[in-house]
């Protein structure tokens, strides 16, 4: 995949995820129900939305800073040591600001 591939997968992902958030915060903006099943029902749908959209909003913000990092020419290389981030990794993860390596390394500290 190239770099035009990846630039455009990125963008579509963005689109997409920008839609989802504001189907997610309409949700959440509705009125509540007044029956209060329905209504602890209605809240524990909001619970898992708000969990998505923080997910999301964190996929957004590493989808922008991989379309900064081809703007600044430096996509494809790990933000942590410097090396080449593989093709491969690039083809499955657009977005991904590490080498394998260092990915694995940050997964562990958790």
């Amino acid at each position: 995949m190239d770099l035009t591939s990846r630039k455009q997968a990125l963008e579509t992902r963005r689109a997409e995820l920008i839609a989802h958030l504001n189907m997610v915060e309409h949700s959440l903006d509705a009125p509540m129900p007044q029956d209060w099943e329905d209504r602890a029902t209605e809240r524990q749908g909001d619970e898992v939305l708000e969990i998505l959209g923080k997910a999301e909003q964190d996929e957004l913000r590493r989808i922008g800073a991989a379309l900064e990092r081809m703007r600044a020419g430096t996509y494809g290389i790990c933000t942590a040591c410097g090396a080449q981030v593989s093709a491969a990794r690039l083809d499955l993860l657009p977005a991904a600001a590490f080498c394998k390596s260092c990915a694995g390394v940050a997964a562990g500290q958790g």
